[in-house]
C-alpha cells in the first residue's frame, strides 16, 4: 500500500473518518456559541448585570476565549444585537419580503416575530431598548436604530396598504407603525412561554390596530 497516499487521504479526517473542521470553523463555532450565550443574559439580566464569565461558561468556554473573539463587554452586546437582528432577518424578514400583498405581510411579520420570540434570547432587543431609553449609549443607538428600522419598515406597508384599499384610513402611518410595534411586543412578551395562543394572538393585536376585521379561525390555521 501506498503509505503517503493513504496519509493523504486521511490528513483531513478525524476519527471515524470523519472530516475535521478546520480553525476558522471553530472559531465561528465558538462565536456563534458565545453570542447565543451572551443574548440569552442580556434578555434575562440586561446589560448592566452582564457578567462576561458567566456569559464564556454557559456557552462551554472559558472567559479567555471569549475575550479571543470580543474586547469588552460592549463590543459583545454589539455583536449579539447583530446576530440576533440577521437571524431575524432569516427566519422573519424574509417570510415577509415573500408577500406581495401588504397585510399578508404585516400579519405574517406578528406570527413570525411571536414564534421567534418563544426562545428567550431573541427578546434581548425588547430588554435592551427598556434599559437604554433616554441613554446616550452605543448599545442604546444600535437599539434604537434597529427599532427605527423595522418602524419604517411598517410604514411602508401601511402606506402600499393603504393605497391599495385594504387597510383603512385612520392615524398618521408612522403612528400606526408605533402602535403596531407596540402591540406586537407587548403581546409577545405578555404570552411568553403560551404557544400557540402567542401566535394567533399577536395576529389579532395587530389586526385589531390596523383597523381589520378580527383575522378568521380558518384562515389562521393556514398559518401554522
Amino acid at each position: 500500500m501506498n503509505v503517503r497516499n493513504q496519509l493523504g487521504r486521511s490528513a483531513g479526517r478525524g476519527s471515524a473518518g470523519r472530516p475535521r473542521t478546520s480553525q476558522a470553523e471553530r472559531s465561528a463555532q465558538t462565536r456563534s456559541a458565545l453570542l447565543e450565550s451572551a443574548a440569552r443574559s442580556l434578555s434575562r439580566y440586561g446589560y448592566g448585570n452582564l457578567v462576561l464569565e458567566q456569559v464564556a461558561n454557559e456557552a462551554g468556554y472559558t472567559r479567555g476565549a471569549l475575550y479571543h473573539q470580543f474586547k469588552d463587554k460592549q463590543d459583545l452586546t454589539l455583536a449579539a444585537l447583530q446576530w440576533i437582528l440577521d437571524t431575524w432577518e432569516q427566519e422573519v424578514g424574509r417570510l415577509v419580503e415573500q408577500e406581495s400583498e401588504p397585510v399578508t405581510a404585516l400579519l405574517t411579520l406578528a406570527r413570525g416575530h411571536a414564534v421567534f420570540c418563544r426562545r428567550d434570547f431573541a427578546r434581548m432587543a425588547i430588554a435592551l431598548r427598556l434599559e437604554f431609553t433616554g441613554q446616550d449609549h452605543p448599545v442604546g443607538r444600535e437599539v434604537e436604530r434597529s427599532y427605527d428600522e423595522l418602524v419604517t419598515h411598517c410604514v411602508q406597508l401601511i402606506d402600499a396598504g393603504r393605497a391599495a384599499g385594504t387597510i383603512p384610513s385612520g392615524p398618521p402611518s408612522r403612528t400606526l407603525a408605533l402602535a403596531f410595534v407596540g402591540a406586537l411586543e407587548g403581546t409577545v412578551v405578555a404570552l411568553a412561554g403560551q404557544a400557540p395562543h402567542d401566535e394567533l394572538l399577536a395576529e389579532r393585536a395587530v389586526a385589531g390596530v390596523l383597523g381589520l376585521n378580527p383575522v378568521s379561525p380558518d384562515r389562521t390555521r393556514g398559518h401554522s
